[in-house]
């Protein structure tokens, strides 16, 4: 393993519990206050704990874990994000299971107790983990869009997958120690997860979707917010990473339905640009925004029967903007990955620090807060 031996398989305790809740916070505010009550009010019928890591909060976070009778830890470093967060979680956890909630979902009842059944019906899953539900807590328009775009994709997807999700995610702690955690060196929310999954499957554990357990997310997006997000924290990262790895998993939101549509965007507005020279290109464009049209219509089809047509027509526009910057992250992504390989590949040279496979750091992380 690059880095070193894992922390999380030299000093974390044999598990006991059936099940480990571990949360990252920072200044969770009052979406968390509802996170924990949710957790609060689960009617498990398994034993399971909580356990929160308290990633520098300014707020009152780690008081309101207390209160809801968690364990409470904290980063040694403000801000090391959520990857080295649920790492320190894991090394004091005592569960057979390890279920990572972020801190502005909020669990149904049942969601601990369907978590423990499912890894009571197949003994070789490894890993699993949930989506969304149609009823995100914040009203405006790109929160619900955001989503609703989110749980179709994970609802319509099939279930055995290669990938993860932390939001609502499960891992066998066993095999969880066995790959070394999160990878402690994407130092804010990122795609931690997912390079996660890559590792379980590689190793040859199986991961599953499971399409019954969904939560709430309470999370305000803003336009800004989502761009950052898809652009800068996912979408870049994980080009780079799918080219270090070599995945061609078509699964979520790889599909090969969105790996056309990313085409035909590029396509429309090489059209669209053409017709000020050439007019009779208008007809080309046409048919191409028909064909995006036709191609993605379940998922217009999915927000008309939960919103309303106003609300599918105005999705459709941010919709093709994702596929769009989905087109600027692969060029991107790939120039960032080939810069960074030639730079291994020059003596004397420092190569671009992008992530890696180092996973939970040698020194210890933990404290108690």
């Amino acid at each position: 393993m690059v880095g070193g031996e894992s922390y999380v398989a030299r000093h974390a305790p044999e598990p006991t519990l059936r099940v480990s809740v571990i949360i990252p916070v920072r200044n969770g505010d009052s979406d968390f206050v509802r996170c924990l009550r949710a957790l609060r009010a689960s009617t498990a019928d398994v034993s399971w704990e909580l356990i929160v890591v308290d990633d520098g909060s300014s707020d009152a976070s780690a008081e309101h874990a207390r209160a809801a009778g968690a364990r409470v830890l904290a980063t040694q470093r403000p801000r090391s994000g959520p990857a080295i967060a649920r790492n320190i979680g894991a090394t004091v956890a005592q569960g057979e299971i390890l279920l990572f909630v972020d801190a502005d979902v909020v669990v149904t009842p049942t969601t601990v107790s369907d978590v423990a059944a499912e890894f009571d019906r197949d003994p070789k899953l490894a890993a699993l983990f949930g989506s969304y539900d149609r009823r995100p807590a914040a009203p405006n328009f790109v929160s619900q869009y955001k989503n609703l775009f989110h749980h179709y994709v994970h609802q319509s997807s099939p279930p055995g997958v290669t990938t993860f999700w932390a939001g609502c995610g499960a891992i066998r702690t066993a095999a969880f120690r066995e790959v070394g955690g999160f990878d402690s060196l994407y130092g804010r929310p990122s795609i931690e997860d997912i390079e996660l999954g890559y590792r379980l499957t590689r190793a040859g554990h199986a991961v599953r979707l499971c399409h019954h357990i969904q939560v709430t997310h309470l999370k305000r997006w803003t336009a800004g917010s989502l761009l950052r997000t898809d652009i800068r924290d996912r979408g870049i990262p994980w080009v780079r990473l799918l080219m270090r790895e070599r995945v061609f998993a078509m699964d979520l939101n790889l599909q090969t339905a969105n790996r056309v549509s990313v085409i035909g965007i590029y396509l429309l507005w090489a059209a669209l640009i053409a017709i000020g020279f050439w007019p009779p290109v208008a007809g080309v464009a046409l048919l191409l925004a028909v064909a995006l049209l036709v191609i993605n219509l379940p998922l217009y089809a999915f927000f008309r029967r939960e919103r309303g047509v106003l609300f599918a027509l105005a999705a459709i526009p941010w919709h093709w903007l994702y596929y769009t910057y989905n087109g600027v992250c692969c060029v991107v992504g790939l120039i960032l990955f080939l810069r960074a390989r030639s730079a291994e590949a020059t003596p004397g040279s420092r190569a671009d620090p992008a992530p890696a496979p180092a996973h939970v750091a040698d020194r210890p992380l933990l404290a108690e807060d």
